[in-house]
């Protein structure tokens, strides 16, 4: 399996080659030239399969010679050993819908899941070339602290992670400020979380930076985020579905930055059965705008109840773009283009009534956030987290769609407290965070800043 660039400056290169680049040095994003076809004998024979023996099955072949098949089992175990649940991301009946638990990780997120994965893998590649990695990062509320966590205390990383001040939720924020591992620096932007990401592919692109300090992506960016994600898709249509081939379901996504609901788009090119991918966006709606117009133009961020979806330029729609143009890199680097002149986009009508025979979008207010928590919880006696609530009332007109909860609801506990009158229970994993020790570094959101706090950082950590 070779790996290809949205914009068609990169060589096809191997996988462990694609995990190490993150960002692709043509400012692309990474792809394989081919997506794995799974059978139908596949998916009955996978149905009732353990997560564990489930992502080796479906991650193995995206990977060729790179990874035996014996590394990947040995990966996969280490990296879901330390989940809550037996069944890592288990499936809960709600009322109509289904809830696809993915918050059973050591910080409560949906990142777990893949950046638990891409801690081990990360190690793996680093012991085989005997080299260091710097990882570098902008979150919007669950990456950091899954990304952080997945790497903290490991000898040949270290981790740089940009989150917007004061606005992440408090839980997210001491996620990532209280582990004071040597290799964890924590950076407070005084911006938005758009301002982060910018900041951090200006410092990819700046090549000669990011060879001479070994920059590497963790955020949803990096291929393997995307691969690991997958996963979940299989995982619950197979506990749904009971292995019928021919059921085909809908999934709703809370998004912002179209990775998760990406990884929805692969399992379905890869041949799962997938009526529609229902895309869930807060008032932040630049992805919803797309689905239902074909026009694709920034506006100012709005701060809300779910903060891991206020976002604005959306890191992985140049993927589904790619496919949506026919793979055609020229096409890409056109559009992309023209995103950074005039910040927007736009695309034939011929191609949006394409896009809309996918993707069912809608877009939530606070108000029918707050409300959507309540009814759950009074009618069902189930907490759901702002995001997934946001997932989960698109799905509304859909009964039997399975939502993905993306974060345990103790995460946002101001905005659970007003929906209920009460916070959910915590979980083991934050109990006592709010009372630890913090470490956390206030910057200008400002490329030189962030560029010059990284090489001195660096030079304290190896003198």
């Amino acid at each position: 399996m070779r790996y290809v660039s949205t914009r068609g400056g990169v060589d096809p290169i191997t996988f462990s080659q694609a995990v190490m680049m993150g960002l692709a040095t043509d400012g692309g994003l990474l792809l394989p030239e081919a997506f794995p076809q799974v059978a139908q004998t596949d998916l009955r024979r996978w149905s009732g399969m353990p997560f564990p023996e489930l992502a080796v099955e479906v991650m193995h072949p995206y990977m060729g010679s790179d990874i035996s098949l014996q590394q990947l089992s040995e990966l996969v175990e280490r990296s879901y050993s330390g989940f809550s649940h037996p069944e890592v991301t288990p499936v809960v009946k709600v009322g109509e819908q289904y809830v696809l638990e993915l918050f059973h990780g050591p910080t409560a997120a949906f990142k777990d899941v893949a950046l638990q994965f891409l801690g081990n893998l990360f190690e793996l590649l680093l012991e085989r070339s005997g080299g260091h990695l710097n990882i570098l990062g902008a979150t919007s509320g669950d990456t950091g602290s899954a990304a952080i966590y997945g790497v903290r205390g490991q000898q040949r990383i270290d981790i740089f992670i940009l989150h917007p001040h004061n606005r992440v939720s408090p839980i997210q924020e001491r996620q990532m400020t209280t582990v004071l591992d040597g290799n964890v620096h924590n950076i407070a932007i005084e911006g938005t979380f758009d301002d982060g990401q910018c900041i951090v592919k200006e410092l990819f692109n700046d090549l000669e930076f990011k060879t001479e300090y070994s920059l590497g992506a963790v955020n949803s960016i990096n291929w393997a985020r995307i691969l690991a994600q997958v996963v979940y898709y299989f995982y619950a249509w197979s506990r749904v579905s009971d292995g019928d081939t021919g059921c085909k379901l809908t999934f709703s996504v809370p998004t912002g930055n179209f990775g998760d609901i990406f990884a929805g788009y692969v399992a379905m090119r890869m041949g799962l059965p997938v009526e529609r991918l229902i895309l869930a966006t807060n008032r932040n709606d630049i992805l919803s705008r797309f689905v239902n117009s074909g026009i694709y133009q920034a506006r100012k961020v709005h701060h809300t109840l779910s903060p891991s979806m206020d976002i604005q330029i959306s890191s992985n729609f140049e993927r589904y773009l790619y496919y949506l143009v026919g793979e055609d890199a020229g096409k890409v680097r056109a559009l992309m283009e023209q995103m950074r002149r005039e910040g927007m986009m736009s695309i034939p009508e011929a191609l949006r009534r394409q896009v809309g025979e996918l993707f069912h979008a809608e877009a939530v207010s606070e108000e029918e956030t707050l409300e959507q928590i309540a009814t759950t919880y009074r009618e069902q006696g189930y907490i759901l987290d702002p995001h997934t609530a946001v997932g989960v009332r698109a799905a509304g007109k859909f009964p039997g769609t399975i939502c993905l909860a993306t974060a345990h609801p103790a995460k946002f506990g101001e905005a659970v407290q007003r929906a209920i009158g009460c916070e959910a229970p915590p979980p083991s994993s934050l109990q006592g965070l709010m009372d630890r020790e913090t470490r956390c570094q206030i910057l200008a959101a400002d490329t030189q800043v962030i560029k010059n706090f990284i090489e001195h950082k660096l030079s304290e950590r190896h003198e």
